[in-house]
């Protein structure tokens, strides 16, 4: 029986974390900057552009950055504004095989 409550509540913290995170924005975000990359902090590096964020009701730049790779021959798909029929809406980035 308590495993059943756990498992519930996890379930709840879980949705509640993901359904709290969306968020959508009824104009697009504009235009991507160009960004200069600084120099790279050791060989295998690599860069994830920079993107919009909504943030106060404001379009807010997130500055692109160096990050390692998680795993071998992990491939960055980048995050993007997808728009949909209430508006825009943030796909994150993430990495895959």
């Amino acid at each position: 029986m308590n495993r059943i409550v756990v498992a519930l509540i996890v379930a709840v913290a879980l949705t509640m974390s993901v359904v709290g995170c969306v968020e959508v924005v009824r104009t697009g975000p504009p235009p991507p900057r160009v960004e200069v990359r600084p120099a790279l902090p050791y060989p295998e590096a690599f860069w994830i552009d920079g993107h919009w964020d909504y943030r106060g009701g404001n379009w807010v730049w997130a500055q692109g950055y160096w990050e390692r790779r998680p795993f071998p021959g992990a491939v960055w798909i980048p995050g993007h504004w997808r728009e949909t029929p209430g508006g825009w809406k943030w796909i994150p980035g993430h990495w895959r095989q």
